[in-house]
């Protein structure tokens, strides 16, 4: 028989939207997973609170342990596997992460919050997800992150990369912004825009705001040739060493907010001189994506992953082997929750008794 409640459970069936659906043994599991949709974006995204600036304290994995990557299995059929496109990641072993799922909420050691897997204002681990089992991941650029004061820090993946690469990132919370005056010719904003440059392109732009530095400098020092080199060396500037070392990208800044609140950001005049650059080709998987935005809006850590994945190809020149996968390992580990619950929520709404 059947509760009156929608969703209530009487031995074999489940009323649903006027509906007896038949239980199987299998569909008793995947009856977790309907409600869990709500409970998961709640449990990993939901409340507000303010964002700390305090440095992120996990530690440090030994080069050794953090070289060791290994490939992440699949349980899907081909067709599902083939529909996953985060299939192919090189990550660290995500056992703590099951053992945290089926353990449930545990406490910050920091602030004493519960939280599920880990602190999305302390940027730590929670007590049941031990550091030495998070993986550490090196980057070749300095992180920024500027979030939008109103962005729900729960639902926010960029405290991800805080987690996995602690080193390297830094989030702030506008109108809190690092002061990049000077720097334009080293620094590059994710956004896309009329303006926007792919990544291929970044280190010829930056060498021209280089040449255009050196050739302000000159026009503005209005004095003989003697006295210009003279001045120049006292003030560690030289021009052909400067152009002989070609342009260095050392800084990457991203913007952590709904698109709808971005102008606020990108138009402030501490970010408008930068050069833009535009992740053109890749495509967002985040099951929180906006109606009516392109699948290239990419979450804040799809664009931090992407970006340095497509900077290690077409800028460095090097081979890419996975050494910034690790970035994902939270995202992916929820992205294959949430659909999964997805999944079987649907096929469990298919089973109408006749």
């Amino acid at each position: 028989m059947c509760n009156s409640g929608t969703g209530v459970v009487s031995g074999w069936l489940q009323k649903k939207e006027d509906r007896c659906v038949l239980l199987t043994s299998a569909d008793k599991q995947k009856l977790f997973f309907v409600p869990m949709i709500h409970a998961l974006e709640t449990e990993y995204f939901g409340s507000k609170k303010k964002m700390a600036l305090s440095p992120s304290v996990v530690p440090q994995e030994s080069e050794e342990n953090n070289a060791n990557c290994v490939e992440t299995k699949q349980s899907q059929t081909a067709s599902t596997a083939s529909e996953d496109p985060l299939q192919h990641l090189c990550l660290a072993s995500q056992e703590v992460l099951h053992k945290a799922q089926q353990s449930g909420r545990s406490r910050c050691l920091q602030c004493g919050g519960s939280r599920m897997f880990y602190c999305y204002t302390c940027y730590v681990p929670v007590e049941n997800v031990p550091t030495e089992q998070i993986p550490f991941v090196q980057l070749p650029l300095k992180i920024d992150i500027i979030k939008h004061p109103n962005e729900t820090d729960g639902k926010s993946t960029a405290v991800h990369a805080k987690l996995l690469a602690p080193d390297s990132v830094n989030i702030y919370t506008y109108p809190c912004i690092p002061e990049y005056e000077g720097q334009d010719h080293e620094v590059v904003l994710v956004f896309p825009g009329p303006q926007s440059i792919s990544i291929k392109d970044v280190s010829f732009h930056l060498q021209k705001r280089i040449e255009s530095k050196s050739g302000d400098k000159a026009d503005d020092l209005d004095m003989p040739p003697r006295k210009l080199v003279r001045t120049e060396a006292q003030e560690g500037w030289h021009l052909n060493e400067s152009m002989g070392k070609g342009p260095e990208l050392k800084r990457v800044v991203f913007i952590d907010s709904t698109w709808s609140q971005t102008n606020q950001i990108t138009s402030d005049e501490r970010l408008r001189e930068l050069l833009q650059v535009e992740l053109k080709t890749r495509k967002t998987c985040f099951w929180r994506h906006q109606k009516g935005k392109p699948d290239t809006f990419l979450s804040t850590i799809e664009a931090i992953y992407y970006f340095l994945v497509d900077y290690h190809r077409a800028v460095q020149k090097e081979e890419y082997r996975g050494q910034y996968d690790n970035l994902l390992f939270f995202y992916s580990f929820m992205y294959r929750l949430i659909k999964e619950a997805r999944r079987s929520g649907e096929k469990a709404k298919q089973k109408p008794i006749h």
